[in-house]
């Protein structure tokens, strides 16, 4: 019982100090060895040098040139303009009377193409700001909107997508980025559809009311337009190409061009005694990304000291957000190792039994929104159980790319709790509160993510993997 009291109040402590601002990097070691100190009899330093140190190192290294080669094709993107022309263009060709639709289409191009969320928020919230004031909308809906383009399906459901929470089931499942791609799809429309609903229905509402944009034009917090800081804007083909560079390069990578490799030495001891099967979605997406780099640096910098410069800063930005997931893998994979775990994953893996699919979302959406943390949950659940889920799949027929997408659906739902690091950055830079926006990111983000989820994991368990 102590035990289960500790993982308790540990999982509380992580939540509430995260919401207060402080460092997961510091709490995560802390608040695991307070866990393991009212398990009892558990030696701590043990605990963090030989559990704790090595599975968060084993993150780093599995998923670090994903986050590396992630984050510098969004500061190159960034930095040469090409986000900003996207935005732009998408917001005058679908009008200034559907400012929502415009900003939710600007953020799920740029994401669903690779560039990082943080940066998104950044590069379209001027661009949200003057389409909003222009429409007479809210201002306080503009985070909701950025939130269903950026946090939602094109995060978890998109075949194809390079954001890391479709990117972290891969080696679990031995799957692609590409999983279940008619699924993913199904999942992506419920969630843009019923998000734009809400959005539209809040909107009239505040018509109604008399309520306007109810900002002044300059505040917020938000970094000065990279387009407007550019000699020269790059045009629409060389901003858009790096996109399509990341997304079909993917796929003909993985699905034509490496099964084709001869790769018997990946058998080796020295090279991980794997295969390519598990390692192919990996392998792909880096290879995309790199290429996509190239390319956008090729097509938009002029200043070879300008691209050092946004390469320097990309690779930057890199570490706080693997270091924060890394060390969330850490934390789960100490709790993992209590004896008291033992119930909780009895619990959540016998969960609807009958039903893989059905047990690893619900442990995906339950840890997910204990860590505030889409990846860090999504990590968390399959690193403790993810090896029990791909068995029990095989032996039900179930295909993984099934519970692939299940699993990386599952992970966008309860993560944008209050405490999530995306919602109050997200907040910081829009000028705005949780008591004035909460509530619709809370129904695009969380409400809207488990409807769809639920959705695909009945159509998955009736018609297969399509």
């Amino acid at each position: 019982m102590a035990g289960l009291i500790g993982i308790f109040v540990s999982l509380l402590l992580l939540m509430w100090l995260a919401y207060r601002g402080a460092s997961v990097i510091v709490l995560a070691p802390l608040l695991a060895l307070l866990a393991a100190a009212m398990a009892g009899d558990v030696p701590l330093l043990a605990t963090y040098t030989q559990v704790f140190m090595p599975k968060m190192a084993g993150f780093v290294a599995q998923y670090f040139p994903l986050f590396l080669l992630g984050a510098l094709f969004g500061k190159v993107m960034e930095d040469s303009g090409s986000a900003a022309v996207i935005a732009r263009r998408i917001a005058r060709g679908v009008g200034g009377r559907h400012a929502a639709v415009a900003v939710v289409l600007c953020c799920a191009v740029l994401t669903y193409g690779g560039v990082s969320l943080f940066v998104v928020v950044f590069a379209i919230y001027p661009v949200a700001g003057a389409l909003f004031r222009e429409a007479a909308l809210p201002k306080r809906l503009i985070p909701a909107s950025i939130a269903l383009g950026s946090f939602t399906f094109t995060m978890s459901c998109l075949p194809g997508s390079v954001q890391i929470q479709n990117l972290i089931p891969m080696p679990y499942f031995q799957t692609t980025a590409f999983a279940a791609p008619g699924l993913g799809m199904i999942g992506a429309a419920l969630m843009f559809t019923i998000g734009i609903a809400w959005l539209y229905g809040r909107a009239r509402s505040a018509a109604r009311a008399g309520e306007g944009y109810g900002a002044e034009p300059n505040s917020g917090q938000f970094h000065k337009d990279s387009a407007e800081a550019t000699v020269r804007r790059p045009s629409l083909l060389a901003a858009v190409a790096p996109l399509l560079c990341v997304i079909a390069g993917n796929y003909v990578i993985a699905e034509f061009w490496m099964p084709e490799w001869h790769t018997s030495y990946l058998a080796e001891a020295r090279f991980g005694a794997t295969e390519l099967a598990k390692v192919r979605g990996t392998w792909s997406s880096i290879m995309a990304l790199a290429a996509a780099v190239v390319l956008a640096a090729v097509l938009n910098f002029r200043s070879l000291a300008k691209l050092n410069e946004s390469l320097t800063r990309g690779a930057m930005g890199s570490l706080l957000p693997i270091f924060n997931t890394a060390s969330e893998v850490g934390y789960g994979a100490t709790i993992a190792s209590l004896p008291a775990f033992a119930l909780v994953r009895s619990a959540l893996v016998n969960f609807v039994p009958h039903n893989p699919l059905v047990s690893a979302a619900t442990a995906v959406t339950v840890l997910a929104g204990i860590t505030g943390s889409a990846s860090g949950g999504l990590a968390i659940a399959l690193e403790a159980m993810g090896q029990t889920y791909y068995q029990r799949a095989i032996e039900m027929g179930i295909s993984p790319e099934l519970i692939h997408r299940v699993a990386s659906m599952a992970s966008g739902g309860l993560d944008t709790l209050p405490h999530n690091g995306a919602v109050i950055t997200l907040l910081t830079i829009c000028g705005l509160t949780h008591r004035q926006s909460y509530f619709d990111i809370a129904f695009v983000s969380v409400v809207t993510p488990l409807i769809a989820t639920a959705c695909v994991i009945f159509l998955g368990t009736v018609f297969g993997t399509f």
